[in-house]
């Protein structure tokens, strides 16, 4: 089932709210060349102080929760060298950081990257990291069921906004690994 836009107060194309986006994002946006249309992306202006799924699924009902995805940065670390990676998952699941993502990344330690480190290396902020517009270095996990999902609420890099976007328009994004089992129910 999609994300029911009529359940949002102010849905809009996303390139026409490039300017409430982080630059990254915008950018990405500005530049989109991935494999659904652009303007099947939404942005969905939303309160700041309710940006963490649990407060939005509060806020708008329980229906949020099964059409959101998270997306969490990670650190890799092997030979004294440290990766960051970015993890898509619906909110549904958490991230199998060190089992899927490890062994991906070919990583003898794998973490959740420090929040500075992944808000200054993102150019995003925390609480609303997207993986629309994150640094082309990063490898971008994304789990099969996000991929699979017709739309899914995300983050817009901002705490203010969300993204509605198609999951294939995520597992098409530069750098994307589409990976079984990566989100594992808690």
């Amino acid at each position: 089932m999609p994300v029911p836009m009529d359940a949002f107060d102010d849905v809009r194309p996303a390139t026409a709210c490039l300017d409430l986006l982080p630059g990254p994002v915008a950018a990405a946006l500005r530049d989109w060349r991935g494999p659904v249309p652009v303007d099947e992306i939404r942005y969905v202006d939303t309160d700041p102080a309710i940006a963490d799924t649990e407060l939005l699924v509060g806020h708008y009902g329980p229906w949020l929760l099964e059409q959101s995805a998270n997306c969490v940065v990670v650190a890799g670390k092997r030979a004294g060298e440290t990766h960051l990676a970015a993890c898509v998952v619906l909110s549904t699941t958490r991230v199998d950081v060190n089992g899927v993502v490890r062994r991906h990344l070919g990583a003898r330690k794998a973490s959740f990257a420090p929040m500075d480190t992944a808000v200054g290396d993102s150019g995003m902020e925390y609480g609303g990291i997207t993986p629309i517009g994150l640094p082309a270095a990063w490898p971008l996990l994304v789990d099969a069921a996000v991929a699979d999902a017709p739309y899914l609420l995300i983050g817009s890099g901002s705490r203010r906004g969300k993204l509605i976007v198609p999951g294939k328009a995520l597992a098409g994004l530069p750098g994307a690994t589409v990976l079984e089992g990566l989100g594992v129910h808690a």
